[in-house]
């Protein structure tokens, strides 16, 4: 009868990795309740370098030893695997489960044990360490062997580990900040989290801030509630230029006339004006299908200088020009950086400027003043761990490429 296998014997097996992993995420959980999500600004630099220094540190000086079994199964392939699915665990719930900036006092058992703040859960953060610790040990054993394929294993692993390393222990030294920029002035401050003003190490001049629309849409209303009508499905006609017939309701409505700039000229009427104060306009016949009554006249959105303008179109409906939206807006900027760099740029939505290890992406404007915004708000974000992610990326993309032109893994197995 042939013996059984000690769970925890040499080499460990997956079951015994995975009971070591679940141990790990038991006792986080036991932090978590203790003490409460962990503080990510505890690995604030300098202490990421260390923790990072001491992994590659004690990665190496583990294999110094002959026949090291605590190395060979902390860099074991069960080890890795182990881990991997726990941190596809932790991602799901992530993914799963609404998370939260900070729990309210009377969160229940599922929100004190972490799963609404995933990231910064004892459980968590230890499972990412130990995945950390084993890569490098597994890295640092696979020079020490030199094994064929090594040089498209190290890419593949090397890269990981920067990955891994960059995104979270660089987490604590990332830093967002609003800055709100007057058209025409300078501002380098900012408000903290506790709503303290800091002095950042660069300054921004808004030089202009400009803003394309959408032609406004058209739509009836109900003259004493404003609902917009029918009830509950609202009918909005999209006005396109092009296009001079729609129907809304009962309504046929022909465009006359559209002017995408324009200012009241007299008697309800408007003509067309580059000033800033402008609003669109357009002129408009509306007949009623069953009545065949006739209304003619105007309509403006209006903005915060100019009222509105609507059509009566009989003693229950009005039609009106819905608010514009905003279709691109843009900002023109120069940046002045703490080192003496002085940068001239335009930022828009999802086209940020990079200065140094800041990024400056256009955050807002005053809605309520639309084109005649007089300031653009700007979201600042610091990163100097980025560089070294896209070197993991970079790494990790030429070992994907060394398995397709190499056509298998290296032989050779990490027990």
């Amino acid at each position: 009868m042939e013996e059984k296998k000690f769970i925890w014997g040499s080499p460990w097996g997956y079951r015994a990795s995975m009971f070591t992993v679940a141990a790990m995420v038991f006792g986080g959980f036991l932090l978590q309740l203790l003490y409460g999500p962990f503080n990510f600004y505890f690995l604030h630099r300098p202490v990421n370098y260390i923790v990072g220094a001491l992994m590659l540190i004690l990665s190496v000086l583990s294999l110094s030893a002959k026949n090291n079994e605590l190395a060979k199964r902390l860099s074991g392939i069960h080890l890795a695997a182990s881990l991997m699915v726990f941190l596809l665990i932790f991602s799901l719930i992530m993914g799963l489960t609404p998370q939260m900036t900070s729990l309210p006092q009377n969160a229940d058992l599922w929100a004190r044990l972490g799963f609404a703040q995933v990231t910064s859960s004892w459980p968590f953060i230890i499972i990412y360490l130990a995945t950390l610790m084993s890569l490098a040990m597994t890295v640092a054993r696979r020079v020490k062997e030199r094994r064929k394929g090594d040089l498209v294993f190290l890419l593949n692993h090397v890269g990981l580990w920067l990955v891994l390393a960059a995104a979270g222990l660089g987490a604590a030294d990332m830093r967002r900040h609003v800055m709100y920029v007057q058209e025409g002035q300078m501002e380098w401050r900012v408000h903290s989290d506790d709503r303290q003003v800091m002095e950042l190490p660069l300054a921004i001049r808004l030089d202009d801030f400009i803003m394309e629309e959408y032609p406004a849409r058209l739509a009836i209303i109900d003259r004493k509630t404003g609902a917009a009508q029918p009830p509950g499905r609202p009918e909005l006609y999209q006005f396109d230029p092009e296009k001079s017939k729609t129907s809304l309701l009962d309504w046929d409505i022909q465009i006359l006339d559209y002017h995408y700039q324009a200012v009241p000229a007299g008697a309800g009427a408007y003509q067309y004006s580059n000033m800033p104060a402008s609003t669109q306009a357009v002129q408009v016949i509306a007949q009623n299908h069953h009545s065949k009554i006739i209304r003619l006249g105007w309509l403006s959105p209006g903005n915060s200088l100019l009222p509105p303008s609507t059509l009566f179109l009989d003693d229950k409906f009005a039609l009106v020009m819905a608010q514009a939206e905003a279709k691109r807006f843009v900002s023109k900027i120069k940046v002045f950086a703490q080192s003496g760099q002085e940068t001239e740029a335009e930022v828009e939505v999802n086209s940020p400027l990079r200065v140094g290890d800041w990024l400056i992406y256009q955050y807002g404007y005053d809605n309520r003043a639309g084109r005649m915004s007089t300031y653009s708000s700007f979201e600042l974000i610091y990163d100097p761990w980025l560089y070294p992610v896209y070197a993991g990326l970079i790494l990790w993309a030429l070992g994907a490429l060394g398995l397709i032109v190499q056509g298998k893994p290296g032989r050779g197995k990490i027990e």
